[in-house]
């Protein structure tokens, strides 16, 4: 049995409009992981930027591009696509940390029951400067519901079942779908594990749908009336928000993570484009392992 036949396959799903500007980094994060057995779905809404330019550069990357209804329907499309047992959500601005799959393929080993993994992310700028790190915990059902999402989907992977089950995006939430999905997982009974280290890169660009923030305080406040059993008005939920923002800052100085988020900022503004130079390379695996810094193989990264 070869290694690719014996690790478990992985999907990445990305859905991307005009976002050719920063696809490729999303799909070298992919492509320098080190693990042989995955695959890149992009499935794109006919962008009108050089996205198709770079997909044609890429033989490997599976992609479809064609009119959708929007974010969540192109996802739940590649989401249907996806043949990998692990299924992680990586948007085309985003990208992938150093041996971010070898670290959810152990945590899925070791807890098979899991059906989501999720990890901690860093926000980085247009040109993939460090800006800081949020950390997460463990999962706690009521944080999710009544302080927000503090999962993030480019630190999260999913088994595939989930989706075999037909249990996708709700394709009414423009902005706040990945709340909406996550509480309805947790309120359905699937189980969240938390993974303790830096997984993703989040760009945090003028566009980002989250900072929509009338359109995902209306849609947050929809999920919380449907799943919480107040049935409450607007004002109980924000001072529900406040409560559970405490306990998730009491949970973080228990667990040691402003530490590992104060340790992070004092790499920034470094640029974290680990698949591009060798110097990025080596900040990343400082902010990751801790470990100290060593030379790239300059044949093992573009």
């Amino acid at each position: 049995m070869t290694a690719k036949q014996s690790l478990p396959k992985i999907t990445i799903v990305t859905a991307c409009l005009n976002h050719g500007e920063y696809l490729e980094d999303a799909i070298l994060s992919v492509m320098h992981q080190g693990y042989p057995n995955f695959e890149h779905i992009v499935v794109d809404g006919v962008s009108k930027d050089k996205t198709l330019e770079v997909l044609k550069r890429y033989p490997h990357v599976r992609w479809i591009s064609e009119p959708d209804k929007g974010q969540s329907d192109a996802l739940n499309k590649g989401f249907r696509m996806a043949t990998g047992e692990l299924v992680g959500w990586l948007n085309a601005d985003e990208y992938y940390l150093p041996d971010a799959f070898s670290a959810v393929v152990k945590a899925a080993t070791e807890d098979p029951g899991a059906d989501v993994l999720y990890g901690d992310y860093i926000f980085v700028d247009k040109d993939g400067k460090l800006q800081k790190a949020n950390t997460a915990h463990k999962f706690d059902f009521r944080i999710l519901l009544y302080y927000g999402c503090f999962v993030c989907t480019v630190s999260t992977f999913f088994r595939r079942k989930i989706f075999e089950q037909n249990v996708l995006l709700d394709e009414d939430y423009r902005v706040d779908m990945d709340f909406e999905y996550f509480v309805r997982l947790a309120a359905s009974g699937r189980t969240f594990k938390y993974i303790d280290r830096l997984l993703g890169a989040f760009r945090w660009l003028g566009t980002n749908s989250c900072l929509q923030l009338e359109k995902r305080r209306k849609e947050r406040n929809r999920v919380q009336k449907t799943w919480s059993a107040l049935k409450a008005p607007e004002s109980v939920y924000d001072t529900l928000a406040k409560i559970y923002r405490a306990k998730r800052v009491a949970m973080k100085m228990v667990s040691g993570s402003y530490l590992k988020e104060w340790k992070v900022l004092r790499q920034a503004p470094k640029k974290t484009l680990w698949f591009r130079t060798s110097e990025e390379f080596q900040t990343c695996r400082q902010l990751i392992l801790d470990l100290p810094l060593q030379p790239m193989d300059s044949g093992s990264r573009a």
